[in-house]
């Protein structure tokens, strides 16, 4: 058997990957939602929206994003030492025609860092698309919020940078704050992503 000759082409994860994990539209029943929060939920509620941009500016349609995060006192889902078992804390939304996606959820509270310290509040993100052979790992902070300065690993960013990873606020939505992420998979002003 011979080898093949020169570079053989990689392949895409391709529009199957959404398989039982996005909503009616496609066929499928949806495993899990955008609404993060309960009636129980400790926390003051928010909205995440954002846009998600391929490299040459162009809206994704086909993409899907996760969050993990806190509840409002730092604690997380059945997790730690300190585990909290009402909020869900895990949720999922795909992009629409125009490339956004939308959550309902709450402010996360401070969690201890790497160093011992605690953390800005922030949400962990994972983003799912064509052409992306490995999910993407990022984070939300938000705006105005003052332990960004001291944050461990928003530090490890270089300054410029960062506000690829800043939430904007801009108004009300459904009447809670308002934060807009956008995520932008490469070129200009491209999010900042983290190995897992």
């Amino acid at each position: 058997m011979s080898k093949p000759e020169g570079i053989t082409p990689s392949q895409t994860a391709g529009p199957y990957f959404a398989f039982a994990l996005t909503s009616p539209r496609y066929g499928y029943q949806l495993l899990l939602s955008n609404d993060l929060v309960t009636p129980d939920t400790v926390g003051d509620p928010i909205r995440i929206e954002g846009r998600i941009f391929d490299g040459d500016g162009n809206v994704v349609p086909d993409a899907f994003v996760e969050l993990w995060q806190a509840d409002g006192s730092g604690r997380y889902s059945g997790k730690g030492d300190r585990p909290n078992t009402t909020f869900k804390g895990f949720g999922r939304c795909e992009t629409d025609a125009a490339g956004a996606y939308g959550f309902r959820t709450v402010k996360p509270g401070p969690v201890p860092g790497p160093d011992g310290l605690d953390q800005a509040p922030h949400i962990d993100v994972s983003v799912f698309a064509r052409g992306v052979l490995n999910r993407l790992f990022t984070r939300i902070y938000f705006e105005g919020e003052p332990a960004n300065a001291a944050d461990a690993i928003l530090g490890l960013v270089p300054p410029e940078r960062r506000r690829t990873l800043i939430a904007r606020r801009e108004g009300a939505a459904d009447g809670v704050p308002r934060y807009v992420f956008d995520i932008r998979l490469q070129g200009k002003d491209e999010t900042v992503f983290f190995e897992a």
